[in-house]
């Protein structure tokens, strides 16, 4: 339950009208559900974090470009949703916007540098802060037009970027496909596979959904400032009613996108901390300082082209492992290699596939396009592969 897809529920209703909004927030997280789900199944059952569960699939050499790449990409939502504090206070308050950045930046640092008893914490306490706070903006936004006229909001506004269902689909499937690829670093302390996918169940749609749906209202109430760029960012509301409310309003800007910034960086820096031997602490310190930079170089205003290129690349992953861990599952038997090509190939052809569609086919997904085609690629070069002596199971894994 984060602001920014507060701010991304509000641009895919501004663009599709309420109910067609509803209605890809709702299939965007039931996809969500399915892909996370099942990583997160392999996770609660193995144990292994992603760097691990990689290497089955991809080879120990091979897993170094997944894992590195996706405990990258990581690092660019923390400087993203870090520039976003500055953003929002800024446009909310008028406060110094760089002052704002550099100041949540060691903030965010220092919480994750403290280790995951620190994540869960502040989770703790943003996900009350949001459900009170966000409850209190739709109220206010609805005081004028009404629950109808919430209901009725057509769409369509002028400078909209989501005009389709598939564009929606996409911005909600990739507001969240990094770190829901990467489920394992945290949902690998669960105590089986079925824990696992009920926690991702409160995620997605539980959670998610009424941070995009909150957004949206607030926008289809007709509250929003500039929702094309803006969405359904409900900062505003709540601090223009009293100094009461806007005080509790900056704290919540900050504990609530540094909960989600904290479990970026964490993401990041258990990645590079596999992959590179190095302590977990030090590439905090280290991944937070380039995130901060990121952020206060301005990576907040390319929000629109970052979406497109996760929903390009990092589905196809996730859909790979799915389909050999679950469905295959000869990893369970497997040697373990250095190098495997198969996966690679997938990935490959599902981020074709997806990267087409977006040029060609806009109106479509390439978020969910990548992720089908990556896994059907990888079932069809597994069934014709030297190694491929053994039926898949017939035993439903989820």
């Amino acid at each position: 339950m984060i602001l920014t897809n507060a701010i991304f529920g509000g641009t895919i209703v501004y663009g599709l009208g309420f109910w067609r909004g509803m209605a890809a927030i709702l299939a965007g997280n039931l996809v969500l559900l399915a892909y996370v789900g099942a990583l997160s199944y392999i996770a609660g059952k193995t144990g292994k974090n992603f760097a691990l569960i990689a290497a089955e699939t991809f080879g120990r050499s091979g897993r170094l470009i997944p894992a590195g790449f996706l405990a990258t990409v990581v690092i660019g939502w923390f400087a993203f949703q870090t520039g976003l504090t500055g953003a929002t206070l800024n446009a909310a308050l008028g406060w110094n916007e760089t002052a704002m950045i550099a100041l949540a930046g060691v903030l965010y640092i220092a919480v994750t540098f403290i280790g995951i008893r620190a994540l869960t914490v502040i989770g703790l306490v943003a996900v009350p802060l949001f459900v009170v706070l966000g409850g209190i903006a739709v109220w206010f936004a609805a005081q004028e037009g009404g629950i109808s006229g919430i209901t009725s909001y057509g769409g369509g506004g002028a400078g909209a970027t989501v005009l389709s269902v598939g564009a929606a689909l996409t911005v909600v499937i990739a507001s969240f496909v990094d770190s829901g690829t990467m489920t394992a670093d945290f949902t690998r302390w669960s105590r089986s596979g079925r824990e696992a996918v009920i926690a991702t169940f409160t995620a997605f749609p539980v959670a998610n959904t009424v941070a995009l749906v909150v957004g949206g209202i607030i926008v289809a109430a007709g509250a929003a400032i500039n929702p094309a760029v803006n969405g359904g960012d409900f900062l505003s509301i709540l601090t223009s009613h009293g100094s009461v409310l806007t005080a509790i309003a900056v704290v919540f800007v900050f504990v609530n996108l540094g909960s989600v910034c904290t479990h970026c960086l964490y993401n990041g820096a258990v990645g590079w901390s596999q992959l590179t031997g190095s302590r977990m602490r030090v590439l905090t310190i280290v991944l937070g300082v380039i995130g901060v930079a990121a952020a206060l170089a301005g990576v907040w205003s390319h929000f629109a082209a970052w979406l497109n290129i996760l929903g390009i690349f990092v589905p196809p992953i996730g859909a790979v492992i799915i389909v050999d861990q679950l469905f295959w599952r000869r990893a369970q038997t497997r040697a373990l290699s250095t190098w495997r090509v198969q996966p690679f190939l997938a990935w490959v052809i599902g981020s074709a596939g997806a990267y087409a569609v977006h040029v060609w086919a806009p109106h479509l997904s390439e978020a969910l396009a990548g992720m089908l085609l990556g896994a059907v690629a990888y079932f069809l070069i597994e069934t014709v592969s030297p190694d491929s002596d053994r039926q898949p199971s017939a035993e439903v894994a989820v």
